[in-house]
């Protein structure tokens, strides 16, 4: 068979593109299985809401009902986003019932809950099962020997048909394995999309709405991105150019004075100078590898992001406690800057803030890395004098974050920091 050019199609490229979007399409499935649940016990939080405001204790209960909504509407949104357009959410989160009654953003999440509960947790749970039907028929011929009597071994029982241990019908169950996967490949592309469609359609802003605000802020993250970037840049740049280079070029004129000294057979001379060479050398290696792991910490790619933080702080001049409760990994990009972050901030304290101890404390909140480092210092703490708050600052908003400091005289002082790590 050949295409209309009257080439021949790679079926090898078409069967591995087939297979990536159905892999795709399983991970988007199964991720579907968190937000659906949380959907179905906001919904039933909701209902029961609903019911008691009949009684006026309900009203009490609405902000806190209303913020569950959004938080759930959040996490699905970022969902979205991994796996296609971006799904913009509102600037802001509405609590209030009246107002968010009369919000069309909020009546629109809350038409998505029961929809996603039902058919997006119901896809999510299939497309879980799909794989495990496919693995434990196809596999069927190598473990029913082990089978007690009488146990039908496959995902859709046919033991009371006929007797599933004759080949014949362990070759049946096995087939039954190779369609289960022709399902996965054929029809979960399909399955994502059809879960994705009422988020997309009901989490999307409403026709109409004025995003000049988001595209406004948007704009300003790309630019500090593209302004730490640059700033970055030139660190690496001033870094190489004043330290390792000199060392570089210490090393080449000690080693032309060495061939000299030889020249003139002052062996002792030239030892003496290839000594100090090798010095210079050994220096100039350890300020490349200083400059190396000033772009991305290799530690934490060894000890993970929580025992980076515990070297940052033993080498720090105040005593620090580290807290992480960060289950898993985030982004790359997201723990190196709350690498960079926490030994900005300790920097500081050791620095500037006569502090006699300081607490890291990290949390993982839905798709947010929460950070917070705390010193009992003289507080005080000023981006405009050149504390390396301002730099702190424009590190954390490149990635979409935000930094809050609260530094009165007299201490403490806290540096509350939030960065966008998935969901």
């Amino acid at each position: 068979m050949s295409t209309p050019d009257g080439r021949r199609p790679d079926l090898k490229l078409s069967g591995r593109l087939a297979l990536d979007r159905a892999v795709a399409a399983l991970e988007q499935l199964i991720g579907g299985i968190t937000t659906g649940s949380l959907a179905l016990l906001v919904s039933f939080l909701v209902l029961v809401t609903a019911v008691l405001c009949v009684a006026g204790v309900g009203l009490l209960l609405a902000p806190v009902v209303l913020q569950f909504v959004h938080q759930v509407a959040g996490r699905e949104r970022a969902r979205l986003t991994r796996w296609g357009a971006p799904v913009l959410g509102p600037g802001e989160q509405i609590v209030d019932l009246r107002a968010a009654l009369a919000d069309p953003t909020t009546r629109r999440e809350l038409a998505w809950l029961p929809v996603h509960a039902s058919l997006g947790l119901l896809l999510g749970l299939v497309g879980l099962l799909l794989p495990l039907f496919a693995v434990r028929d196809a596999t069927f011929p190598l473990y029913y020997p082990l089978l007690p009597e009488g146990y039908a071994g496959a995902s859709v029982s046919i033991g009371e048909l006929a007797d599933i241990r004759t080949w014949p019908m362990v070759l049946v169950v096995f087939m039954m394995g190779l369609g289960w996967t022709a399902v996965i490949i054929g029809l979960t592309p399909a399955m994502a999309r059809l879960q994705a469609r009422p988020g997309r359609r009901l989490l999307a802003p409403p026709p109409g709405t004025d995003l000049t605000g988001r595209i406004a802020e948007l704009t300003s993250s790309r630019a500090a991105a593209l302004d730490a970037h640059a700033t970055e840049l030139r660190r690496i740049e001033r870094s190489l150019h004043d330290g390792t280079q000199n060392r570089i070029v210490a090393v080449t004129m000690l080693l032309g004075t060495a061939r000299r000294a030889l020249a003139r057979d002052d062996r002792a001379a030239a030892e003496q100078v290839l000594a100090q060479a090798q010095d210079a050398a050994e220096d100039a290696l350890a300020e490349l590898r200083g400059v190396v792991r000033s772009i991305l910490p290799p530690v934490i790619e060894d000890r993970g992001l929580a025992g980076a933080l515990s070297g940052l702080a033993a080498n720090c001049g105040v005593p620090t406690a580290v807290d992480v409760d960060v289950p898993g990994r985030c982004p790359a990009s997201t723990e190196a800057t709350a690498y960079f972050v926490v030994a900005e901030a300790l920097t500081n304290v050791a620095r500037h803030s006569g502090a006699g101890s300081a607490t890291v404390r990290l949390r993982r909140r839905d798709a947010r890395l929460l950070i917070e480092i705390t010193d009992d210092g003289r507080g005080g703490a000023d981006e405009s004098n050149g504390s390396g708050l301002a730099g702190l600052r424009r590190r954390v908003e490149a990635h979409d974050g935000s930094v809050v400091v609260s530094s009165p005289a007299g201490g403490p002082t806290v540096l509350k920091v939030e960065l966008l790590c998935g969901s």
